[in-house]
């Protein structure tokens, strides 16, 4: 198998696949329409902006989305 990519944010699956919310340590998903990494975790979901097709995971940069956002 070949190396699978998001598409438009060109991130290799098996990068997905090893990275995780800094903050809960859940899995991430990709949400095409705003290009950003979203966290899974039913207590967190933030979500991470990518830049030139790097994921930037820091808490401080990320936003909360209401899928996650039980506070």
């Amino acid at each position: 198998m070949g190396v699978e990519t998001t598409a438009g944010l060109d991130l290799p699956g098996e990068l997905l696949e090893l990275l995780a919310c800094p903050r809960c340590r859940a899995r991430l998903a990709v949400d095409h329409e705003t290009s950003e990494l979203v966290c899974l975790g039913t207590e967190c979901g933030l979500a991470y902006p990518v830049h030139d097709r790097i994921p930037v995971l820091l808490v401080d940069e990320a936003r909360p989305t209401l899928a996650g956002y039980h506070r």
